[in-house]
């Protein structure tokens, strides 16, 4: 069972088959005896490093699992802080805030409603991925009993953080003038922050849709499919709104649509946030993902920083914000990481960084967007690819002549500067799938071209 459920970044599947409460139970033991491990050595007087900081979700799953989960944090044994329903987020300040070994959020972020599972941190809120602790987890969890009763069990202890929380995010917001946001919370863990973290902020008038948290979802909490953005399209119409936000479930990611209800892509409205961040902290680094459109790195060396090409996913673009000290790094997917948030993603500091953008310019979004709007993009499309290394091969030597070629992450062909195009491909890690995003000087060599690389790599697969 343990197999079906560890992935590359967290432990996710379905409740309660295959993921239920005695795997939370091993699991938990396991995560608990592995952020001891990674403590030896250090200053064993400081008592808070015994303790990790437990969190959940609103899925009608999450309280069992979560208390599952306790049960065998205390078995490894360590002390739990147990912080409630909270969003992922919050994990991450709460490990920082508080100097703990680690936190675990109980969630399945975007998911469908039968999915439960947990991501996990270390120290510092350092992400624990499959080849930076998972595996190692996974294998202490086989070991695990999960009905052993230990000798010496940890302590348990409810904590509320919300004002120290509210006090962190707030640092992020600067309104200079009253806007109008509608916000879909999804059914997810923005329908409980938003009013706390946000309500008493004067001159900003926000429109809520699906804040309601009893784990049914009127649509999938995914920004990042289109026909989940209709709501908010349609109440930033109604309501004459500056600005509409979708979260997704657990909330550490929000994505936007600008006063026309156009959805905003997460590489463009870096380029805006690279202006903003780099006027305080000039000459920083700045990290994204990259499938990222050229019109950020560009814009990021206008603006004097250092742009810094990651692979996707958070366990990779935190190490690098950290190694690069970065001011903030974004990825496609909506995760955006700050430097004054332990380098760390937040979709609540999105959210404020956001109205503070908007608020100190006296143009609507979709103009301080125009700009940057520069190149023709594909999207993401995924292809069924029982061979992926052969694949991404071969498109390397078809369209590699006259090219830069890289495999930082799967394969990037590069011929901007010259045929006017570039390609990434990188393989799924779970699935028999590779991911194609293309970019071009414009739109009728984009179709070409993607075209060209399409039919090397047969139908597109819908659903994903």
């Amino acid at each position: 069972m343990l197999s079906k459920v560890f992935k590359a970044y967290d432990i996710r599947n379905t409740y309660p088959d295959p993921l239920n409460e005695d795997l939370a139970v091993q699991i938990g033991s396991a995560a608990g005896q592995y952020l001891r491990a990674k403590l030896e050595g250090r200053d064993a007087s400081d008592p808070m490093l015994e303790h990790v900081v437990v969190g959940r979700d609103m899925r009608k799953s999450a309280p069992s699992m979560s208390q599952a989960l306790i049960k065998g944090l205390t078995r490894a044994p360590v002390h739990v802080i147990d912080l409630g329903m909270v969003d992922t987020s919050f994990i991450y300040f709460a490990i920082n805030h508080l100097g703990c070994a680690g936190g675990i959020q109980t969630t399945a972020s975007h998911n469908p409603p039968q999915y439960i599972g947990f991501k996990i941190s270390g120290l510092k809120a350092v992400p624990i991925g499959q080849d930076t602790g998972l595996t190692d987890i996974k294998e202490i969890a086989s070991t695990v009993a999960p009905d052993a009763e230990p000798e010496t069990v940890g302590r348990v202890e409810q904590r509320d953080l919300w004002d120290a929380y509210k006090a962190h995010v707030r640092k992020f917001l600067d309104l200079r003038r009253p806007l109008k946001v509608v916000v879909d919370a999804s059914n997810g863990m923005a329908g409980k922050f938003m009013p706390i973290l946000f309500n008493d902020v004067e001159g900003l008038e926000v429109v809520p849709i699906n804040y309601e948290t009893t784990g049914e979802f009127v649509h999938d909490p995914n920004p990042l499919v289109a026909a989940n953005m209709r709501q908010v399209q349609e109440g930033v119409a109604e309501h004459g709104a500056d600005l509409g936000v979708c979260f997704d479930g657990d909330a550490d990611r929000c994505a936007f649509v600008d006063e026309h209800g156009d959805i905003v892509s997460a590489d463009i409205f870096g380029a805006v946030m690279a202006e903003h961040f780099l006027q305080t902290a000039p000459g920083s680094a700045i990290v994204f993902d990259l499938r990222s459109s050229k019109a950020l790195a560009e814009h990021i060396v206008a603006c004097g920083g250092r742009p810094v090409r990651s692979r996707v996913g958070h366990v990779f673009m935190k190490a690098l914000m950290k190694e690069h000290d970065a001011v903030f790094g974004t990825e496609l997917s909506a995760h955006v990481y700050y430097r004054d948030n332990f380098y760390a993603d937040s979709g609540a500091i999105t959210f404020a960084t956001a109205l503070s953008i908007i608020s100190e310019r006296d143009q609507p979004l979709s103009q301080l967007l125009k700009p940057h709007l520069k190149y023709a993009q594909s999207g993401e499309t995924n292809f069924e690819v029982a061979d992926k290394q052969a694949a991404m091969d071969e498109l390397a030597e078809v369209f590699g002549e006259g090219a830069a070629v890289d495999t930082l992450d799967g394969v990037t062909v590069d011929a901007m500067d010259g045929a006017g195009w570039w390609f990434n491909v990188r393989p799924s890690n779970t699935e028999p799938l590779l991911r194609l995003n293309m970019e071009a000087r414009d739109q009728a060599t984009l179709d070409e071209m993607f075209n060209a690389v399409a039919d090397m790599l047969g139908e597109p697969v819908a659903g994903h």
